[in-house]
């Protein structure tokens, strides 16, 4: 693989006109979606019978398309998926951006000419994710966010040994939260981040906080501008601009300025050192702090809005009134310059699908002979067998122009269009077997295709229906305390102890902890970057448990590797039957959470494999988001500017924050693990061990010491007795536990995804 070449420009497609000044402006490649399964759902999309012509105009322009079908999807649409995937097998797409393993699965089993590349809601960010997606067939990954420099060298590096690329976000949105394990919008109002209606409550104002701070969540947007060098060495593939809510001007501008900074680097081999048109248009001001590995508080901005105004400005909020309405005037006289410039250019782009020119010719006992026309090519197709006259029996079937068209009509269906048939150059009444005209439109579809064949629709299997469980399901724990070890000896249930996501300094302590207490099994976390994931690993080696569960599909990979018993946590996001497959049939898991995200009539319709064990939490605090960023400095601060090593060992806080709507959001940092914030109510669900028998092996309770709203009125093994009891078929357990533990929620049961 050529570390060498140049780095591919990946811009934001949100609507056609946007895709249209993205080519005008150099694009070397476009992500966009259609008006269904795709994480942008705000953004206009595209609809299917708008694919074909984009193809087209793209492949003219050099530029290639990557679908992106990035969210996880429920049952009940896994019909119109296979349905979808038939249709783009063959078309020219360029690759398809996934996350649900269902789909990754489907994909690698029964849709082999589509290229995959993992999705950024997949959170890329250690050696063994990049080996998990590689046995999925993955072609590239889009790697985390909050990875520095040298943190991408190192994945990239690997990715390279293993024919996988790599591509970062260089520009737009940051997020607060690690990508595909913020669930902070699907709780507060329905609308999941992992279906692509996040509404982004990070960016909501809250009540002013002790630090001054009415929007505490909200980040300056990403810009590496100035770091393309740094990225080039790094062997980074393709380097990719957030914005598919963006117009086009915003589009055009950025993948402008950008194409510019390229080339200069390539061509002239230096950097711009002006990126004053990047503050042109939308921002909330820029920084480069997680690339850089220097995550500070500056990354931080007290306000969601465009800045560009301000910055077009230059003036302070000290500044007299007129000169800031004489100054908005001006930028939006040059604002509207901008958007009639990029009208113009793209104007002249149009989506249609590219036209033929079919002549037809030929006489009698010879060939038929049909001559095809492209805007770019030409070729000639000739009948195997030769023309005949026509008899009786044949003269309803004659060669005639509605004959031909009608044979000739599914050339319409792919990225053509039939504008012309010519037939003065063939004689009258001539007759050739309908099968043989099958036969040549199979082959001008062949060329047309490049030369590859049509693939027929493909039937996928579906699951069959195992037969209910015989047997109750048990019962699993969580803790994260020492000083709750002594559960161990005083139920039956499994005892899973949470893992830090900061391994490095920890390892040794840690597995002697296990190999001490035998009955706790591995809980590890969604997030392992770095040293912190060789040490997973280490301690992964070192601890002979009976088996493991893992929300990092890094360490479900080496648990794969070394025979090591698995469970898929909760935070892989497992939502239908296809990713039960996934993982049972390319990773020999033998069993995984169901996401707590999805209803009750959405849990039906999944269908567990033969000999897999499926599992459900029914009792927890819930995790809105995790972050790298130190979420305290926007609201009770810290004397430290930046977030460090030292911080993540050692750093114990807790804070919180409120909404307009006076609903408190809980901020925890414990030793050893990222920022997290957790809902005001724990989600409580015991209904569901009546609404859904005999589906689940093992229903789990996080008894981790978090502090929410949710109070308890009781201690963690009256608890654990109590849920016991639920799974036995005792209801007055179900009272107890919802007076003891309350207030909670289970509104995700009700209102799914």
């Amino acid at each position: 693989m050529d570390m060498k070449r140049q780095v591919e420009l990946l811009a934001p497609g949100g609507d056609i006109d946007s895709i249209k000044a993205a080519i005008a402006a150099g694009a070397d490649a476009i992500y966009c979606g259609l008006n269904q399964f795709n994480a942008r759902n705000r953004a206009t999309n595209l609809n299917f019978e708008d694919v074909y012509g984009i193809l087209n105009l793209a492949h003219r322009n050099n530029c290639k398309i990557f679908l992106t079908l990035n969210i996880i999807l429920v049952g009940s649409e896994i019909p119109y998926l296979i349905s979808l995937l038939n249709k783009l097998i063959n078309t020219s797409i360029d690759g398809i951006i996934v996350q649900d393993l269902g789909l990754f699965y489907l994909l690698s089993k029964y849709f082999k000419g589509l290229k995959i590349h993992a999705s950024t809601q997949l959170n890329t960010h250690n050696e063994g994710q990049i080996n998990f997606f590689r046995k999925l067939t993955a072609k590239r990954v889009n790697l985390s966010r909050e990875l520095n420099i040298n943190e991408i060298k190192t994945l990239t590096l690997i990715g390279h040994k293993n024919n996988i690329l790599t591509e970062i976000f260089v520009h737009g949105s940051y997020c607060i939260s690690f990508s595909g394990i913020c669930y902070i919008s699907s709780v507060h109002g329905g609308n999941s981040g992992n279906r692509g209606r996040c509404s982004q409550p990070c960016r909501d104002r809250y009540l002013t906080t002790p630090e001054g701070k009415n929007f505490p969540l909200n980040l300056k947007d990403n810009s590496a501008y100035f770091d393309l060098r740094k990225i080039s060495d790094a062997g980074v593939a393709s380097i990719k601009i957030e914005g598919r809510i963006k117009k086009f001007d915003y589009v055009y501008t950025v993948v402008n300025c950008w194409k510019k900074q390229i080339q200069s680097f390539y061509e002239q081999n230096r950097l711009n050192n002006d990126d004053s048109d990047l503050y042109k248009v939308f921002n909330r001001n820029f920084s480069n702090s997680y690339l850089k590995g220097d995550i500070n508080k500056s990354m931080y901005i007290d306000n969601p809005r465009d800045n560009s105004i301000k910055q077009f400005s230059g003036i302070n909020n000290n500044s007299v009134n007129q000169k800031l309405i004489n100054n908005k005037i001006e930028y939006y006289k040059k604002k509207e310059e901008i958007i009639t410039n990029v009208k113009n250019k793209i104007k002249r782009l149009n989506i249609e699908k590219s036209p033929l020119i079919i002549r037809i010719s030929g006489k009698v006992n010879t060939p038929l002979k049909i001559s095809v026309k492209t805007q770019d090519t030409s070729f000639v197709v000739l009948s195997k067998i030769n023309l005949e006259k026509i008899n009786r029996e044949r003269s309803a079937r004659f060669l005639n122009y509605n004959i031909l068209l009608e044979k000739l009509k599914p050339l319409n269906d792919a990225e053509y269009y039939i504008k012309h048939i010519e037939l003065d150059n063939l004689q009258n009444d001539l007759f050739l077997p309908f099968k043989e005209l099958s036969l040549i439109k199979k082959k001008i579809l062949y060329i047309l295709n490049g030369s590859k064949d049509i693939i027929a629709p493909i039937d996928v299997p579906f699951i069959k229906k195992q037969r209910p469980l015989t047997v109750k399901p048990h019962l699993s724990i969580l803790i994260s305390s020492q000083k709750d070890l002594h559960l161990c000896n005083k139920t039956c249930a499994d005892i899973f102890f949470q893992l830090p996501n900061c391994f490095k300094n920890k390892c040794s302590d840690l597995v002697d902890l296990f190999l001490k207490n035998k009955k706790l099994i591995p809980w590890f976390p969604s997030v392992l970057i770095g040293k912190n994931y060789t040490a997973a690993v280490e301690f992964l080696q070192q601890v002979q448990a009976k088996f493991i569960v893992t929300n990092n599909t890094g360490i479900a990979y080496d648990a794969y590797k070394r025979s090591i018993p698995w469970i898929a946590g909760p935070y892989l996001n497992i939502v239908n039957s296809f990713s039960l497959l996934c993982l049972k049939e390319n990773f020999n898991c033998n069993g995984s959470f169901i996401s707590n995200e999805i209803s009750k009539h959405q849990i039906k319709s999944i269908i567990n494999p033969e000999n897999f064990k499926l599992y459900y939490s029914i009792y927890h605090p819930i995790l809105l988001l995790s972050s790298r960023q130190c979420l305290m400095h926007q609201v009770i601060g810290c004397e430290k500017n930046a977030i460090n090593d030292e911080c993540i060992q050692t750093c114990e806080k807790f804070s919180s924050i409120t909404n307009l709507k006076k609903v408190s959001l809980f901020i925890g940092k414990t030793k050893g693990n990222y920022h997290c914030i957790y809902n005001n109510h724990n989600f409580l669900n015991t209904d569901i061990v009546n609404d859904l028998p005999d589906i689940f092996s093992g229903f789990f309770i996080d008894l981790r010491d978090i502090k929410t709203e949710t109070k308890i009125s009781s201690d963690k093994l009256e608890i654990i007795k109590l849920f016991e009891n639920l799974l036995k078929g005792n209801f007055d357990s179900q009272k107890q536990l919802q007076q003891i533990i309350h207030p909670t929620t289970k509104i995700q049961y009700k209102k799914g995804i």
